[in-house]
């Protein structure tokens, strides 16, 4: 006789479907570099900054648009996109879209962002905001009336070793800050052969880009350095265009070349500090170079994207035979966003600064008054008046008054 076991059968853990958190369902326009760095970010971030809340959003990739079907069935299938689409307007029209994601070339961003207010979506937009200051404006004014969640996706200060040094300067330790300091260079259109316009090349294109490097590579540095050190005022730049035509894609012929290859230009702050902005790409040997120093009355502070986790530090008050410059290695469970990911001393990267910054707004779904460490619509509005006054004080020779952001 078999004997029965009275131990009951173990049943599978099931979540309640009504404790499960709520999706954010974005659509993303673009599957190029951004786009993935962007899908990247959506699927990672609930892996390492899930929370047990009843108001978190959990991003899901809803939908993603691009133009080549082809292509864009191959990223669907790579990034788990629920569904596809092949005209950005119909993804944006989407009921269930809650968000979108503009990960297009620049002259696309207003029309975009201005057909999301119209639908009532949350919009996540890549940098620089739009070509210009006025295009600028009228996507400001347009999210704040609608009082749509808004973010640009200014990555790089979300990097645990540049968001220390935010935190540094906010405590006071620096004391008043003297010099800001910044460079951007690559060199990756150095060659004549190299056409403009089109895919991977558009940023060569001023009808698509708005302006060269200083809206492609110095949006980024003037985003930190607003972010950590304060508005702008003026600024005094000089710009060069080194190869004055180039094939078109469009048209297979020569045409001149509209955008800056370099751009250098002095600036003053809201406090009282100097700075110095560089960026080109034509510094042979170097494809990201993005650093910053920030010279205070007690402390200094450095960073470089090659060396990107550690922080360069130097403390005036420590015994002159000891004096001198140490670096942090930002890896700690005590240093920004680093306790979320691996044991101490295993460093991030560049993809990282995307999840983080997805954390952060879904930290303001979340606690919609709590403080935003991102730059929302109206803060990327002031640095592209930045870069504004940055292109029309190279073309007067003059120094030029910088717009601030009040709309």
């Amino acid at each position: 006789m078999t004997k029965t076991s009275t131990r009951s059968k173990q049943q599978p853990t099931s979540i309640c479907v009504s404790d499960a958190p709520r999706e954010l369902r974005i659509g993303l326009v673009g599957y190029g570099f951004m786009g993935r760095a962007h899908a990247n970010a959506v699927h990672q971030v609930a892996h390492f900054f899930g929370k047990n809340s009843p108001n978190r959003r959990v991003p899901v990739l809803q939908a993603v648009c691009g133009r080549d079907a082809e292509k864009l069935s191959e990223f669907a299938k790579t990034w788990s996109a629920r569904s596809t689409e092949t005209d950005w307007r119909k993804l944006v029209a989407r009921s269930d879209v809650d968000a979108v994601d503009i990960c297009t070339p620049n002259d696309s961003h207003m029309e975009i962002a201005l057909a999301c207010v119209k639908h009532g979506k949350m919009i996540l937009c890549e940098k620089p905001l739009a070509l210009d200051g006025k295009q600028g404006t009228a996507m400001v004014r347009a999210v704040e009336k609608a009082k749509l969640p808004n973010l640009v996706w200014y990555n790089y200060r979300f990097l645990p070793a540049v968001t220390l040094a935010k935190n540094i300067v906010d405590a006071g330790e620096l004391g008043k800050v003297f010099h800001y300091r910044a460079n951007f260079l690559q060199d990756w259109t150095i060659s004549a052969d190299l056409p403009q316009g089109g895919t991977g090349l558009w940023r060569l294109d001023a009808k698509v880009a708005g302006s060269g490097v200083t809206g492609d590579l110095l949006a980024h540095c003037i985003d930190t350095a607003r972010w950590i050190n304060g508005d702008i005022t003026e600024v005094s730049a000089m710009t060069e265009t080194f190869i004055k035509s180039r094939v078109h894609t469009a048209t297979g012929k020569q045409q001149p070349v509209k955008i800056d290859d370099a751009c250098a230009f002095l600036a003053r702050f809201k406090n009282g500090s100097m700075a110095v902005f560089e960026s080109t790409r034509y510094a042979r040997g170097h494809k990201a170079l993005y650093t910053f120093e920030i010279n205070g009355e007690h402390k200094s502070l450095a960073w470089d994207l090659h060396d990107l986790n550690r922080l360069s530090y130097f403390d005036h008050s420590v015994n002159g035979d000891r004096r001198g410059w140490s670096s942090i290695h930002c890896t700690d469970g005590d240093h920004p966003y680093a306790g979320n990911w691996w044991v101490p001393g295993l460093g991030l990267g560049y993809e990282h600064s995307f999840v983080h910054g997805l954390h952060e707004f879904l930290n303001s779904l979340e606690s919609p008054k709590a403080e935003r460490r991102f730059a929302d619509f109206r803060h990327a509005l002031g640095t592209q008046f930045v870069c504004d006054a940055v292109l029309e004080a190279a073309r007067t020779r003059r120094w030029t008054r910088v717009k601030q952001a009040r709309v």
